[in-house]
């Protein structure tokens, strides 16, 4: 049990003695009762169990305060906020030197003093510490402060309103405390990034589950903080609730969509095999995205891009369309124009990714050998070479009016002989392992991979 100081003098001035081991053991050796009273505790058994760094509410001043004891043996009027026993913020100033007393034993002994707005202390200081919480809780947005733990330290009255108000219940605790597991993965991924690399990652947007189980899309950002000395101590993030926008953005994206898809039906009234093709192209290129792990918004537009990569045949008479045999050289140059087609269809309509483009270049082949423009490698848009493959992959297992299915066989020739060549390696390697997993059979076809539009 640690010691309890008493000196009458220091007692009247509300003077905090302190004694307090960092090594072997984190403990306090002894304080005087005024510290205890600083701190809200009329206990000073439960003072005596908490250890020193629980008393910060941001946990960057504590490793700001050791930084400076290590580096200078000392540290004069060292600011911080702390919680109380009540669960109440107070802002201290410690003075307090380090001693290294043998055989691994280290130890800080200081006093600390409470500010108070009348300036009453041992010596007048200012509160800028207060001017920035003022302004923070200015701030329509929720910010907040972590330490290189991911634990928060401070935040703003929107961030601690958002979580009930109560600091207790969020100082110290993590994303994994407030948020689905996956999702805080995600963000600790991001705050770990800023860390590792002192790159701000900037306008960031996610859809996050708030405590009362509904779901909000947000923009965020987070910026490395750094020590007096240069070092990363931790991350500051600002989140602004995007949800209203994005509800908006939402339905008029369902509606824009809703109209090309009723296209893409009138489209199948006139050639239900094009319109068949482009659904089960949409599950070939599912199931590709999620083996090479694209994200869920990648995902998306690739399923979308399938849906309509033919759209522009609406725009081919119908007569080349279902044609049974051979194409002439102009009915096929007729053919090639539904890329063109489509690509003048939907260009001008704003969608979260390049669907138009995407569209445009899934005939484009990495040697140059594919139409409109004979686009090379990488300059091919990777959404388009995934659905290129796609396309072939279904085309040749699919009876077409003009011939019979080539089979699962031929395709997979098709593929093999292309690859590097025409089609990006990749693509071909992942589509083969999905043909192989489901023993030679064509994957898409298996009710597992459907989706509706």
């Amino acid at each position: 049990m640690p010691v309890e100081i008493k000196l009458k003098s220091l007692e009247a001035l509300e003077i905090g003695i302190f004694s307090y081991s960092l090594a072997p053991e984190e403990k306090f050796v002894s304080f005087n009762p005024a510290m205890a009273k600083i701190f809200s505790f009329s206990d000073s058994h439960k003072f005596a169990a908490k250890k020193f760094p629980q008393l910060f509410i941001n946990q960057a001043d504590w490793q700001l305060f050791l930084a400076k004891l290590n580096k200078e043996k000392k540290a004069e009027f060292f600011e911080a906020a702390c919680l109380k026993g009540d669960k109440k913020v107070v802002w201290v100033m410690i003075t307090a030197t380090l001693l290294h007393c043998g055989r691994g034993k280290k130890s800080i002994e200081g006093i600390v003093q409470k500010i108070d707005s009348s300036g009453n202390g041992l010596h007048k200081v200012t509160r800028e510490p207060d001017l920035l919480q003022t302004i923070l809780d200015s701030i329509p947005d929720a910010i907040y402060f972590k330490d290189r733990k991911n634990r928060i330290t401070r935040v703003n009255k929107f961030y601690a309103d958002g979580f009930g108000g109560r600091l207790e219940r969020i100082i110290g605790k993590t994303d994994f405390d407030f948020f689905p597991k996956e999702q805080a993965l995600l963000m600790f991924s991001d705050d770990n990034q800023v860390i590792k690399t002192g790159k701000p990652i900037v306008g960031k947007i996610e859809r996050t589950l708030l405590p009362n189980g509904t779901w909000n899309q947000v923009i965020t950002t987070k910026v490395p903080m750094f020590d007096n000395y240069g070092k990363i101590i931790g991350t500051m993030g600002i989140t602004r609730d995007m949800t209203p926008h994005a509800n908006l953005e939402r339905e008029r994206y369902a509606m824009v969509l809703k109209a090309l898809m009723v296209l893409g039906r009138a489209l199948e009234l006139r050639d239900p095999y094009t319109q068949t093709h482009a659904r089960d192209v949409g599950v070939i290129v599912q199931k590709i995205a999620v083996e090479l792990k694209l994200d869920e918004d990648k995902v998306t537009a690739l399923k979308i891009a399938a849906e309509l990569h033919d759209l522009g045949k609406i725009g081919i008479p119908l007569d080349i369309l279902i044609k049974p045999g051979k194409l002439s050289d102009l009915e096929y140059s007729l053919i090639k124009e539904h890329t063109t087609n489509c690509y003048n269809l939907i260009k001008d309509i704003e969608f979260p990714f390049p669907l138009a483009d995407i569209i445009y270049q899934h005939h484009e082949r990495l040697d140059g050998s594919g139409y409109p423009h004979g686009i090379k490698g990488k300059h091919i848009l990777k959404d388009s070479r995934i659905l290129a493959v796609a396309d072939v992959l279904e085309a040749m297992t699919h009876h077409r009016p003009y011939r019979a299915a080539l089979g699962i066989e031929s395709a997979i020739k098709e593929l093999k002989a292309g690859s590097g060549k025409i089609y990006d390696t990749e693509i071909v390697d992942v589509t083969l392992r999905l043909i192989r997993r489901n023993k030679g059979q064509p994957f898409w076809q298996n009710k597992e991979f459907e989706w509706k539009a």
